[in-house]
C-alpha cells in the first residue's frame, strides 16, 4: 500500500475531526470550543497520521494597540504547513489584570490559527461573536486607508497573477474579519497595510531571484 502523501493525511484529519462545543458560558447561555478543545480533539487524529502539531504565539505592536500573533504549524517530519492569525488585546476591564488581558488574546488567536489549519468554521458562534463586539467601538478606517489597502491587494494580485478580491478574502481572514473593508477600524487597517506591504516586497525580490516563480504564499 502506497504511504499517504503530507496533504492526503491533513485531508485525513480534517475531514474525521469534530471539536466539541465543550466550554458554558452560564451568563450568555450558549456553549463554545476553545483551542483547547480543538487540541484534545485533533491530538488522537494526528497521531494515528504521524502528524506533529506546535502551537506558537508573539506580541506585536500595530498603532498603539497590541496583538497576538498566533501560529499552528503541523508537520510529519519532512513536509509542514503553518496557518497564523491574529488577535488583539482588549482594552483594560474593571477586574482583568494585563495578564488576564494577554491570555484572553492568546487564546482568540490560537483558536483563529487552529480553525484556520483545520478549516473549522467558527464564525456564527456566539463566543467569537462576543469577543468582536469589545471591539466595536473603535474608530473607522476613512476612504484613502480603504483605498490603501486595495491598491496593495491589487498590486500583490497584478504580481501573483490571481484576483484582487481573493488577495482581499485572505487577508481579511488572517485577522478573523468577515466585514467589509470600509468596516475595519484603524488598528487592523495598520496591521494588514504592514502584511501587505511586507508581502509585496518579498514577492519582488523573489522575482528578481526567480522570475518564474508565480507561487502564492503568506511566507515572510
Amino acid at each position: 500500500m502506497t504511504e499517504k502523501t503530507f496533504t492526503e493525511k491533513l485531508i485525513t484529519v480534517q475531514c474525521d475531526l469534530k471539536a466539541p462545543k465543550g466550554q458554558r458560558n452560564d451568563f450568555g447561555k450558549y456553549n463554545y470550543r476553545s483551542a483547547e478543545d480543538i487540541v484534545n480533539a485533533v491530538k488522537p487524529l494526528n497521531k494515528e497520521q504521524g502528524l506533529l502539531l506546535t502551537l506558537s504565539d508573539k506580541m506585536i505592536l500595530i498603532g498603539d494597540r497590541y496583538y497576538v500573533e498566533a501560529t499552528a504549524t503541523i508537520t510529519d517530519g519532512e513536509t509542514s504547513q503553518n496557518y497564523t492569525a491574529y488577535a488583539r488585546e482588549a482594552v483594560a476591564k474593571k477586574g482583568m489584570d494585563e495578564s488576564q488581558i494577554t491570555g484572553t488574546a492568546s487564546s482568540y488567536a490560537r483558536k483563529y490559527a487552529l480553525n484556520g489549519l483545520y478549516l473549522i468554521d467558527d464564525t456564527k458562534d456566539a463566543d467569537t461573536n462576543e469577543y468582536k463586539q469589545q471591539e466595536n467601538n473603535v474608530k473607522k478606517i476613512n476612504k484613502k486607508q480603504k483605498e490603501e489597502l486595495e491598491r496593495n491587494f491589487s498590486k500583490i494580485a497584478d504580481l501573483r497573477k490571481i484576483s484582487a478580491k481573493s488577495v482581499e478574502a485572505t487577508y481579511l481572514s488572517l485577522i478573523h474579519f468577515n466585514g467589509k473593508i470600509e468596516d475595519l477600524d484603524t488598528d487592523s487597517h495598520y496591521l494588514l497595510l504592514e502584511k501587505t506591504e511586507e508581502k509585496i516586497s518579498n514577492i519582488e525580490k523573489e522575482k528578481q531571484q526567480q522570475p518564474q516563480n508565480n507561487d502564492f504564499d503568506w511566507g515572510n
